[in-house]
């Protein structure tokens, strides 16, 4: 696991100082326990502290936007869409079941260490991860995690519909992935 101290000089770091927490494994860790949920604002990865809750955006770019304050380079925040489906996402079959689809493809956000994924928020059970089922990624900065990830997820949705000659539109198709996710919740 790649590790370093934190910066005296790093607003992040100040946060996690105060809690005794020294270097990024700890830091990892640390986010890594925090409860899953949305903050009260999406785009500010800074609240996962103060609230003790995060999402994959939210755990992700913070601890991306620790490595920068840091001046740590081989740390990077990517998005990922993949096929999401009962056998990667325990809990969603039965919404796609419902109205025929094999899968839905979902936005993920999660960090490259010297090349190899580290996704510390995906809690679900499955028989397969999801980068074996990803389509496609992109390096992107933790200001991004907000309007950029919905509105890059919504475009990708939108082309696949048209290329899989899909009978829902674009707004049907949303609803079947919040479907999804809410069903990952009960």
């Amino acid at each position: 696991m790649y590790n370093f101290l934190l910066s005296l000089n790093s607003s992040l770091s100040k946060l996690l100082l105060d809690k005794g927490i020294v270097d990024f494994k700890s830091a990892i860790a640390y986010v890594n326990q925090l409860p899953y949920g949305r903050t009260s604002d999406r785009s500010n990865y800074r609240l996962i502290i103060p609230e003790h809750k995060g999402t994959c955006s939210t755990k992700h770019a913070f601890l991306k936007q620790l490595a920068i304050e840091n001046n740590q380079e081989t740390v990077a925040l990517y998005i990922g869409i993949y096929k999401m489906d009962e056998i990667n996402t325990k809990g969603v079959g039965s919404v796609l079941t419902k109205y025929q689809l094999d899968y839905i493809p979902e936005a993920h956000t999660y960090l490259k260490i010297n090349g190899n994924i580290l996704d510390i928020t995906r809690n679900t059970k499955s028989e397969a991860a999801f980068e074996d089922s990803l389509l496609i990624e992109q390096e992107i900065l933790p200001h991004q995690i907000a309007n950029y990830k919905v509105t890059w997820h919504q475009n990708f949705l939108k082309q696949w519909i048209l290329e899989e000659k899909l009978p829902y539109s674009f707004q049907k198709i949303w609803k079947i992935r919040e479907a999804c996710i809410l069903a990952l919740t009960q």
